[in-house]
């Protein structure tokens, strides 16, 4: 009887209750079961994308180090014929890079560069993801042109093999469209946890770069794959950070000036990367197309025959950054050093060859680093008592300056090298490097890679059924300050819900949308342009301007 009571007072109480408040209550409730028993179901989901992510990871690593030693083996047997010997490395680079780029070109255009921007603009939905080319261009595209010695990374096409294999395990499980795009970060992730032995910078990457979103699901999913592809990787080439980089001691707290000073000079540099990078890909393409494979098997054919000369030159350099990180180069080289890989990085990602960036950038910081440090050394070395610190950090104050994204640069550092005693300085310099692209309006590289190739692709793909996109407001954007009236979406294109952090709503005609504001639209298969709408109002006008 008293149980009976209670209930029944339960009862009346709740009967007092607004309609809405019963609502909002019954929509938390189902929102919370919806997402438990996704969660429920993605996380399985994501550890078999990460397994398969670092399988196909150590395979590409695998054949490239055998296509490393197969080059190395050339060069040693070429210069046993002093006279002639030049002839063969050239030849063979001249191949590599004209097979790789004609079969990019030939089956999947979407597979030339490191591919991370082309990702993006699927997760953005701006583009379709179509694995089954993809994946087998990407791979060996990649082996064929990093293995000859174009001055290109794995690690590009690795996050993008990653996201491809997110998308066909998805496809086979016939998952929803959300789902999907979950599982595609998460095998991108996992692409660049087994690339570099970094589960937690491929975490941070998804987070920061590729997806930018921080939803429990997407930080789950990415987390869980991350660590798998890491697990398989380490199996199967061992638990050594990817750089063998000495103990070095924490530096002392006078140096962070000098640190500083690296910053701002990686962040110079690095804008005078982004732009001579998108500069050389434009004159690339304004080749007419009966010139394109010639041109690419000539530069090809010049690396190779720099790398007679010097084998450091070629491929992703990791054996030229090892040297910078202990200390082994004179200061005498390091701008010759630098100069040149920075021009062979640049034409062999202007020919489109499968092939990314983050390898040859990581080696053009770690020589700007080497270079300030061994200058500093010269003139103060009690502040700096090792200059080979100083590589170490200009990796990541490069990265961040390129990339922008300085958490996945300074995570990665320390996951390469195992020297956590950096952190200090490695967020100093960081921050200056951000500081100073931030100052001069230099777009990340990645956004403006996607930012051209949507602008060269014309109209995005059509869409086939309706979709749900995502997108955060940037400060000085088109939409800030407009009501939903004045956006000019077209029929078929509609806001469903806004978001400051801390309160959701549904918007109405006379919504006034505000920066760092999240929206959600939905849009039908007849309103496709309205995404392209969407995205330039909310992106940044300094963005655009730089």
């Amino acid at each position: 009887m008293e149980s009976c009571r209670i209930q029944n007072e339960t009862h009346d109480k709740e009967s007092l209750l607004p309609n809405d408040t019963n609502d909002s209550v019954r929509s938390e409730i189902q929102e919370y079961l919806d997402v438990s028993q996704q969660r429920r179901w993605i996380f399985p989901r994501a550890a078999f994308v990460g397994a398969c992510a670092g399988i196909i990871a150590l395979l590409f690593r695998a054949a490239l180090t055998g296509a490393d030693v197969f080059r190395n083996s050339l060069l040693s047997w070429a210069h046993s014929m002093p006279s002639l010997g030049w002839i063969f490395p050239v030849l063979f680079t001249m191949f590599g890079a004209g097979i790789s780029v004609a079969m990019t070109r030939r089956y999947a255009p979407e597979a030339s560069g490191s591919g991370i921007p082309h990702l993006e603009a699927v997760l953005h939905r701006f583009r379709k993801l179509e694995w089954r080319r993809v994946l087998p261009v990407k791979f060996f595209g990649g082996i064929i042109a990093i293995g000859s010695g174009l001055a290109l990374g794995r690690e590009g096409p690795t996050v993008q093999m990653g996201g491809a294999v997110g998308d066909a395990i998805s496809r086979w499980l016939k998952v929803s469209e959300r789902e999907r795009l979950t599982l595609i970060s998460a095998g991108a992730g996992a692409g660049l946890a087994a690339a570099f032995n970094a589960p937690l910078s491929g975490l941070v990457f998804v987070l920061e770069e590729v997806r930018r979103d921080f939803q429990p699901i997407v930080f789950g999913a990415a987390f869980i794959a991350a660590a798998i592809a890491d697990i398989i990787a380490r199996i199967g080439s061992g638990q050594f950070p990817i750089f063998a980089v000495p103990d070095y001691p924490v530096p002392p707290l006078a140096s962070l000036p000098i640190f500083a000073l690296l910053g701002i000079v990686a962040g110079v540099f690095g804008v005078l990367f982004n732009r001579s990078l998108l500069t050389t890909i434009e004159m690339y393409a304004r080749l007419p197309a009966r010139y394109v494979l010639p041109v690419a098997a000539i530069t090809g054919g010049i690396v190779g025959l720099i790398g007679w000369f010097s084998p450091l030159m070629m491929g992703s350099g990791h054996s030229l950054a090892e040297s910078a990180l202990k200390g082994d180069l004179l200061l005498a080289t390091i701008p010759l050093f630098f100069v040149i890989r920075f021009l062979l990085t640049n034409a062999s990602y202007g020919t489109g060859a499968p092939g990314g960036i983050f390898a040859p950038l990581l080696v053009l910081g770690a020589l700007i680093g080497l270079a300030i440090g061994q200058i500093a050394h010269n003139l103060s070395p009690d502040i700096v008592p090792i200059p080979a610190v100083f590589a170490v950090v200009g990796m990541a104050a490069y990265f961040t300056a390129i990339v922008r994204a300085p958490l996945t640069g300074i995570m990665l550092i320390l996951e390469m090298t195992g020297n956590y005693s950096q952190m200090l300085p490695l967020l100093v310099s960081c921050f200056c490097a951000y500081a100073v692209t931030e100052f001069l309006k230099d777009l990340p590289i990645y956004e403006a890679l996607l930012e051209r190739d949507l602008k060269r692709g014309g109209e995005v793909h059509l869409l086939k059924e309706p979709v749900v996109v995502e997108f955060i407001i940037q400060e000085d954007a088109p939409f800030v300050g407009l009501e939903v009236r004045s956006l000019g979406l077209p029929p078929g294109c509609i806001l469903v819900r806004c978001s400051d952090g801390k309160r959701e709503w549904l918007p109405k005609a006379n919504t006034r949308l505000e920066a760092n504001m999240h929206i959600t639209a939905v849009v039908a298969p007849e309103a496709s342009s309205g995404l392209e709408i969407l995205r330039q109002g909310c992106q940044a006008l300094r963005q655009k301007a730089g």
